[in-house]
């Protein structure tokens, strides 16, 4: 039954702590002159919003419940929830993962949300933990899994399986995997594309279990490069409040200098790096990277 699901993350957290110590010990035995590994600040901050996050998905669950809930009663559909059904709500939700991961790099107002999990320059577990804090831009993605008749706590379930699969994927220390690991499943050397903010690895690798739907849908790119972390335009700030809200105040700014709707619509529906036409004939350049903006400027991932 649904409510005897166990509670994935809870369980995960003494793993999670272990991981990290891990890491940060190795780093300290063998340290890496081309990566940052830990910085106390940066770490202490991914660590704030980890907690932030608890407290505010608390919060988002009692509203998103509500409508999972009402859809669920609705519909006339019902999965049992046995052990291979359980497997193929997991294939479901890592598939509608996929999109709402590859949405919220898409449009500025999703990516508002998500720029938070991108906003520090290094990578390494603690990274992991730096989750958002306004994560109910998520809950419309897996609306149909809800119509189709899979149970609001198995979703939940089924969630939680997966942020906890990527986890131990925000790490340096893990190279290249065997082939078949590295074509199906998401991995390390994937993830670290998915992070870098070079032109040729932006908004790629969405996966979160699986790397397939890249592969299908067009958007993988193998790590051939090394990674530059970060965003295509950093914000100088460790203060937990102003990494879960910049983007969101940067959004406010440019509707307030905004020129008609058009341009209102395209500062909030529009990809992070959109600029009216008329402000992309006055550049120099293709609009492809934003030029150099003051402290204040949104932090810009540009979509590919």
């Amino acid at each position: 039954m649904p409510s005897q699901l166990p509670d994935v993350v809870l369980w995960s957290i003494p793993a999670f702590i272990l991981l990290t110590v891990v890491e940060i010990v190795s780093y300290r035995l063998h340290p890496d002159e081309d990566s940052a590994g830990y910085e106390t600040k940066d770490a202490a901050t991914s660590i704030g919003m980890g907690l932030g996050s608890l407290v505010f998905d608390a919060l988002w669950k009692i509203p998103i419940v509500a409508i999972y809930a009402g859809v669920y009663e609705l519909t006339p559909l019902r999965v049992p929830v046995v052990w291979w059904t359980l497997l193929l709500m997991l294939l479901g939700q890592d598939f509608f993962y996929y999109w709402s991961h590859r949405g919220h790099h898409v449009i500025r107002v999703l990516w508002a949300c998500h720029v938070v999990h991108h906003s520090s320059r290094n990578f390494n577990l603690s990274t992991a933990l730096r989750q958002p804090w306004t994560t109910w831009t998520v809950w419309p993605f897996y609306v149909p899994l809800i119509a189709l008749g899979v149970h609001p706590a198995a979703l939940a379930f089924c969630s939680s399986v997966n942020l906890v699969y990527q986890f131990w994927i925000h790490t340096e220390r893990i190279g290249k995997l065997p082939r078949p690991v590295e074509f199906l499943f998401n991995t390390p050397s994937h993830h670290r594309v998915h992070h870098a903010s070079q032109g040729g690895y932006l908004d790629r690798n969405f996966g979160g279990i699986l790397i397939v739907w890249d592969r299908l849908f067009g958007s993988f790119t193998p790590e051939t490069e090394p990674c530059v972390f970060g965003l295509t335009k950093n914000i100088a700030t460790y203060n937990p409040l102003r990494v879960a809200t910049h983007e969101y105040a940067a959004i406010g700014r440019d509707l307030r200098s905004a020129r008609n709707w058009h341009e209102r619509a395209g500062r909030v529906f529009r990809g992070p790096g959109w600029r009216p036409e008329e402000d992309s004939a006055e550049g120099a350049g293709p609009p492809a990277q934003p030029g150099p903006s003051p402290a204040d400027e949104p932090a810009q991932r540009v979509v590919s």
